[in-house]
C-alpha cells in the first residue's frame, strides 16, 4: 500500500444552520491543517464538531463560507477522504476479507488487485488470523479494526473519525488510538477526529482545537508536540493532558480563550 501525501485543509468563515428555523450550529469558523497532520477537534456535545466533520467529508452542504481541500471547494464526498463512525457498519454475513474489499468491488477493480490490496490493509490493522471469519463473530474492537481496514484499502488522503472508539473498553480503545495514529504517520495521510475525550486528544493529536459555545466557535489551538509512541503514564503526556483539560474546562465554562500555543 503506497504512502499518501495527505491534503491541505482550508476553512474560512464557515457558518452553518440546518434550516431557517434552527439556531446557528456554528459561525465564522476558521481552520487550516497541513498535509499529513493529525487534527483533533474537542468539545462538548452541541458545539457543532460532528457537523463540521461531515462538512469536511463532503457529506453535508447548506453552509456559508469556504471549505477547501487542496485549494478545491468540497461539495461532494470522495474516496480520497473516508469517514469512520461510532458504529462500524459492517455486513455481518460477510467475512473480514469480503467487508474490507467492498469499496473496491463497487469500483470495479480486478479480483487479483482487490485481493492484494485487501491483504495489505488487513495486515496493517493486525487482523490476518481473522481474515476468513464472519464479522458477526468478532468483538467490538475487532469489528472497528475491520472498519479501519475497509477505510485504508481505499488509500485515502484523509481519514475522518467521528468518535469511533467511544463504545469500546479502555484497553481496546487505547490500542486502537495508538495504532490509528501510527498508521497515519506511516502512510502520510491526514487524520481529522472529533471527540470529547481529553486523553484521546493528547494521544492522537498533532494539534488539538477546542470548540465551545452555541453557536460553536473555535476558541483554542494547542500544539501537541509529544514523541511517539505516546503513553498515558508518561509525565509529559500527563502534563499536556492537565494543560488541555484546563483549557477545555475554561472554554466550556464560558470563558473563551483565543490564544495560540
Amino acid at each position: 500500500m503506497k504512502d499518501r501525501t495527505g491534503v491541505q485543509i482550508d476553512i474560512e468563515g464557515l457558518t452553518h444552520r440546518y434550516n431557517a428555523k434552527c439556531p446557528l450550529t456554528f459561525e465564522q469558523l476558521d481552520m487550516t491543517s497541513k498535509p499529513g497532520e493529525s487534527l483533533v477537534i474537542i468539545g462538548r456535545s452541541g458545539c457543532g464538531k460532528s457537523t463540521l466533520l461531515h462538512i469536511i467529508a463532503g457529506l453535508l452542504d447548506g453552509y456559508e463560507g469556504t471549505m477547501q481541500l487542496n485549494k478545491q471547494d468540497v461539495k461532494n464526498p470522495s474516496s480520497k477522504w473516508v469517514m469512520m463512525f461510532q458504529a462500524p457498519h459492517l455486513f455481518p454475513w460477510m467475512t473480514v476479507e469480503q467487508n474490507v474489499g467492498t469499496g473496491l468491488r463497487f469500483a470495479g477493480w480486478d479480483k487479483n488487485k482487490i485481493a492484494e490490496r485487501v491483504k495489505e490493509a488487513i495486515r496493517l490493522v493486525n487482523m490476518e488470523e481473522y481474515a476468513d471469519k464472519n464479522t458477526q463473530d468478532l468483538s467490538g474492537g475487532q469489528q472497528q479494526r475491520v472498519a479501519l481496514a475497509r477505510s485504508l484499502v481505499m488509500e485515502p488522503e484523509m481519514l475522518l473519525l467521528d468518535e469511533p472508539f467511544s463504545a469500546l473498553d479502555a484497553f481496546t480503545r487505547a490500542n486502537l488510538q495508538k495504532d490509528v495514529r501510527a498508521i497515519s504517520k506511516q502512510l502520510g495521510f491526514n487524520l481529522v477526529m472529533v471527540t470529547h475525550d481529553i486523553d484521546e486528544a493528547v494521544i492522537m493529536a498533532d494539534r488539538a482545537l477546542v470548540m465551545a459555545g452555541s453557536p460553536g466557535k473555535m476558541v483554542h489551538d494547542l500544539g501537541v508536540d509529544l514523541p511517539d509512541p505516546r503513553d498515558r503514564t508518561d509525565p509529559e503526556v500527563q502534563s499536556m493532558r492537565a494543560h488541555l483539560m484546563e483549557i477545555f474546562e475554561e472554554a466550556a465554562g464560558g470563558t473563551l480563550v483565543s490564544t495560540n500555543v
